[in-house]
């Protein structure tokens, strides 16, 4: 496992490389995941998840700027099949030179 984001007081986003999934943490509670899969200079998001007790707190905006970041500083193109992952990237054109849009997604104008 290997960190991600740590903010001293708040949540810490950690990537799971054995689950293939980065994890949102508030105090020791697993708040949400980020799913993914690795291909070769790729990693393609999957799903987002916030536990429904944690929501309503902006964790997934966290969640996905971390693993986003996490992605770009280890060179990864990023292809988001997720919707929620596609929706931050539309929010946030700050990626858009490390992103492959899915042939089946609309890209963004």
């Amino acid at each position: 496992m290997s960190t991600s984001s740590t903010p001293e007081d708040g949540p810490q986003v950690v990537r799971n490389d054995e689950r293939h999934e980065y994890e949102i943490l508030v105090g020791e509670h697993v708040a949400g995941i980020a799913g993914y899969r690795e291909e070769p200079g790729r990693i393609l998001f999957t799903h987002t998840e916030i536990d429904p007790d944690f929501g309503g707190q902006g964790l997934g905006s966290v969640l996905a700027a971390a693993a986003l970041d996490d992605a770009v500083e280890r060179g990864l193109t990023i292809v988001p099949y997720c919707p929620f992952i596609q929706a931050y990237l539309r929010k946030h054109p700050d990626f858009s030179g490390e992103v492959s849009w899915p042939e089946e997604v609309v890209r963004p104008e």
